[in-house]
């Protein structure tokens, strides 16, 4: 192990200052040996500086790094090496002027947030941290996150709904292709508000769609030129305007879809609150059924706290069990009395 060691300082110690001479995926490999035998920690912190820089060359593959640490809770990946990995590469000057390099690293991170979040053992907050480390110019679209965080709240059944709201919130519904927002409509792992914040997207995305191809449908109507403007209209209105028709009522018919989901979700939003009062006043119904079955449901029959209060003030105090038990005898007497 003491040789190993050495070698890989050497090795480490020996790299050119520049930075592209040397493969990315060569020092990922690199790295996890140093992990391994427990180089000096000066070491590995010029190495991971040396990777950050070239993040957006790193492959999925090398970049799931083992943790090392002998703990019970720790993870199986070295989410905390990745962090700072990404960390170091937003942090490096060339970021501004390559914005492809940045969207690679957030495609990265996507992938590498989908793997790790079926780990038991990965906190919220660590989850949290590296899906939001990316700013949000660079996801395109937002369905690798969206992939992630349903994998998360899915291995981890135990999450809170602040939790699930919390993750939802990472989420641009405004980034989601249609097939990820069709998904996320229909998954009942996802919050009833972010379903509904995602249908009001989708509803503003069908509205935007709706009144361009309504813009272009008039353009196409209008005249272009001085010789037969109706007969140009007509021409247009047989063989263009055709298409455009179909993808406006295609349109018409996805918005009514979503206005329907929207009114289901509400629907069952009502039902969550119905139920949820009516699981209130069940359990207060449940104490004076309690009373009753001991007795003293007569006594506070049709008085309010306060008269009853009275009655024990007028009677000097508050009544003794066998006081009580007397009432009662002589409340049963005077009924057999009557009947």
């Amino acid at each position: 192990m003491t040789k190993k060691k050495f070698f890989i300082e050497t090795i480490i110690s020996i790299l050119p200052p520049d930075r592209d001479c040397i493969p990315c995926n060569f020092m990922l490999r690199l790295l996890r040996a140093a992990n391994t035998v427990r180089v000096e920690p000066v070491y590995v912190s010029d190495l991971e500086k040396r990777v950050s820089w070239q993040l957006d060359q790193a492959s999925l593959e090398e970049l799931m790094i083992p943790c090392f640490s002998h703990a019970s809770t720790s993870t199986l990946l070295d989410v905390g090496l990745v962090f700072r990995l990404v960390r170091g590469f937003l942090d490096t000057e060339d970021v501004s002027r390559s914005g492809a390099a940045v969207v690679k690293v957030a495609k990265l991170v996507d992938c590498y947030l989908a793997e790790v979040a079926v780990d038991s053992y990965l906190a919220l907050p660590v989850f949290f941290e590296l899906a939001s480390v990316m700013p949000s110019h660079a996801r395109s679209t937002d369905d690798g996150l969206y992939r992630a965080v349903d994998t998360y709240i899915k291995a981890h059944p135990g999450l809170s709904k602040q939790d699930r709201k919390k993750l939802c919130g990472l989420i641009d519904t405004r980034k989601l292709s249609q097939e990820a927002s069709h998904h996320a409509a229909l998954n009942e792992r996802m919050p009833v508000r972010a379903v509904l914040h995602l249908l009001l997207s989708e509803q503003t995305k069908l509205n935007k769609n709706i009144i361009h191809w309504s813009g272009s449908l008039s353009a196409s109507r209008s005249p272009e030129g001085p010789t037969g403007p109706h007969q140009s209209a007509r021409f247009h209105s047989k063989r263009e305007t055709g298409p455009q028709q179909q993808q406006i009522m295609e349109i018409k018919r996805l918005k009514e879809d979503v206005l329907r989901l929207q009114s289901q979700c509400m629907e069952m939003e009502r039902q969550i609150e119905k139920m949820t009062l009516e699981k209130k006043r069940s359990s207060s119904s449940g104490f004076i059924l309690s009373w009753k079955k001991l007795g003293f449901s007569p006594a506070f029959k049709g008085k309010r706290i306060g008269e009853i209060d009275d009655e024990e003030s007028e009677g000097g105090g508050k009544t003794t069990p066998f006081e009580m038990k007397a009432r009662l005898v002589r409340g049963k007497n005077r009924r057999r009395s009557l009947s």
